[in-house]
């Protein structure tokens, strides 16, 4: 069933009123990569009654009174992408195009869309029900954070929003704990994953700089960063306090990670994997076309880039779903009668984790003092790409499977690393899972901006580049990488890029196309280094390019042209 969005829907269910109602500012696809469309479905199979409002107009009651109000809570969420990201470019130009909006067009989800939807609940319903934030906008703000649109430092969400709750993390666990407390009538306060805003200040709790603290002195916040940054784990976080003007803001420790049985649960629920039929007909979704017969395999990601918000809202700790689950879900694709036989994607947020971690990390937690990759992979990591290479082969034998395609990020130098099975894998990629081009994302080739990122040396990229043309020239295939990268990040210069440009002209033989400017998004190292102009790690200073137009120019420099021959297969797929 899809999530009822209308009253008439409510009505065939025999349902007179909802437990929760969500609010999203993406449309309602109906799939397992919806954030809203998964808590809400592990709500219903919980035996709770929800309905869901995609993106509400904000500035009348005729959609956020559609389902009237619930009996438990608000579940709010800005949807897959930060409002601001979503609505603005790195050089603060409004994007006139939304892949989760019907039609296409960039003109109903909000800027703040956590905030703006909170504020119309409170308009029109005087004394609700608690009102909880969600989702990666919510998440990745749930304490001071420096906003790049404002140009400022911001205090928790929960404060501007006017909410009572915020669900931070990959929630699946915590909103139903949630629901069973309100239907209880017991104090929620306590729950794992829960933030809150408390008059009193918990005492055993790390004590944060405040809000006032951190916008008078950068070092305060910098010092704040490390705590929350460090804190993020469930086997070894502590609760965090701040002072926020006169009241505070409480974050318990994080929830305990979904186990492989409990996360074959979320993903076994039945998913339409469609867009809901009352917002299908105000016209097509893009993103559809690319989720609709994709599989996440795994949670979390230990890569730690700077730059990434992935390590604060997933997590470092790669949690998988079991081949039996993975398989199911696939073969449920093969009974759609849409389904062609090719599968977008089998990966998560970086493909190649599949099926391996750390068993040191599983049972004490993530190191303070050291990181699974960067600088170099720690020996306690184990790389092992065979249970990958096992479902691959398991999931090109299904019947009616054509074509099983990788699009989630790759770490290379984990292929590289593997000494035992990273040939094979590599071989099975060139063989079976490449269509024409692998993407991977190197973001630059100079070691001090690699460094700032927590990027692996370019001595990786070169290496498996080498690998990947070799066995591509064996395999008789015309398959090319396509790298992304990154310009302007904190300490890159015009003369780091003019490196960079003649690094991928004389090692990688192209005019790279897939450069994008960086984007300071909240609760990340390198949103910190941009903001205070330092290195958090060592407290030096370092060069910080803030102007939109020199932003521009470090991009432009890569994209230069040159005057070598391409192959014909590579300059026709750049062109499109």
């Amino acid at each position: 069933m899809y999530i009822p969005t209308t009253k008439e829907e409510l009505l065939k269910l025999g349902w007179n009123e909802l437990d929760v109602i969500l609010i999203s500012g993406d449309t309602y696809i109906d799939t397992p990569y919806n954030g809203s469309a998964v808590v809400g479905k592990v709500l219903i199979e919980n035996g709770y009654k929800v309905g869901i409002i995609a993106q509400p107009d904000i500035n009348s009651d005729k959609d956020i009174k559609r389902l009237g109000e619930p009996k438990l809570f608000w579940g709010v969420s800005g949807g897959c992408v930060d409002s601001m990201v979503a609505n603005y470019t790195a050089t603060k130009k409004r994007r006139k195009s939304d892949d989760f909006t019907p039609g296409g067009e960039n003109n109903r989800r909000p800027d703040r869309a956590v905030i703006k939807y909170s504020n119309l609940i409170r308009q029109y319903f005087k004394n609700t029900v608690p009102i909880s934030l969600g989702g990666i906008e919510s998440s990745l703000r749930r304490v001071t954070h420096y906003d790049y649109w404002s140009n400022s430092l911001r205090k928790s969400v929960l404060f501007d929003a006017k909410a009572d709750i915020l669900l931070y993390g990959m929630s699946e666990k915590t909103i139903v704990k949630l629901a069973d407390t309100l239907k209880d009538g017991k104090d929620y306060s306590d729950l794992r994953g829960l933030c809150y805003i408390s008059k009193e200040k918990k005492e055993q709790y790390i004590q944060l700089p405040s809000f006032e603290d951190c916008k008078k002195d950068k070092l305060q916040f910098i010092e704040m960063f490390h705590h929350f940054y460090k804190n993020n784990d469930p086997i070894t976080a502590k609760g965090l306090c701040q002072l926020q003007d006169t009241r505070y803001l409480i974050q318990n420790p994080p929830e305990f990670y979904l186990g492989s049985s409990e996360l074959d649960k979320v993903y076994d629920i039945e998913y339409h994997r469609d867009v809901h039929p009352y917002y299908k007909k105000q016209g097509n979704i893009k993103a559809l076309e690319t989720i609709k017969f994709s599989v996440t395999t795994h949670q979390g990601c230990y890569g730690e880039c700077n730059f990434c918000a992935i390590a604060v809202h997933q997590g470092r700790t790669i949690r998988q779903r079991s081949e039996r689950s993975i398989i199911q879900e696939i073969k449920g694709f093969t009974k759609d009668p849409r389904f062609k036989g090719n599968i977008s994607d089998v990966g998560g947020a970086t493909a190649n984790m599949y099926g391996y971690e750390c068993q040191k990390k599983l049972t004490k937690g993530s190191c303070e003092d050291k990181r699974c990759l960067t600088p170099t992979r720690c020996g306690a990591m184990k790389v092992d790409h065979k249970p990958q290479i096992d479902l691959l082969e398991k999931i090109r034998k299904m019947e009616k499977v054509k074509k099983v395609f990788i699009a989630s990020g790759l770490r290379y130098d984990l292929i590289n690393d593997d000494k035992k099975n990273g040939e094979h894998y590599l071989k099975e990629l060139v063989n079976h899972h490449v269509s024409g081009q692998l993407k991977i994302a190197p973001e630059h080739t100079q070691e001090k901006i690699l460094s700032f990122m927590g990027k692996p040396k370019k001595e990786a990229l070169t290496r498996f580049k080498t690998r990947f043309d070799s066995m591509n020239k064996k395999a008789n295939k015309k398959q090319f990488l396509t790298y992304y990268l990154i310009a302007a990040h904190p300490g890159c210069s015009e003369n780091d890029m003019e490196n960079l440009k003649k690094y991928t002209s004389a090692n990688l033989k192209i005019n790279p196309e897939q450069v994008q400017i960086f984007t300071p998004t909240p609760s990340t190292y390198s949103t910190l280094m941009y903001y205070t102009e330092m290195d958090p790690f060592t407290m030096e200073k370092i060069f910080v390019e803030k102007d939109i137009n020199r932003k521009q120019k470090q991009k432009d420099l890569i994209n230069r042209q040159e005057n070598y021959k391409k192959p014909f297969r590579q300059r026709r797929n750049n062109r499109r």
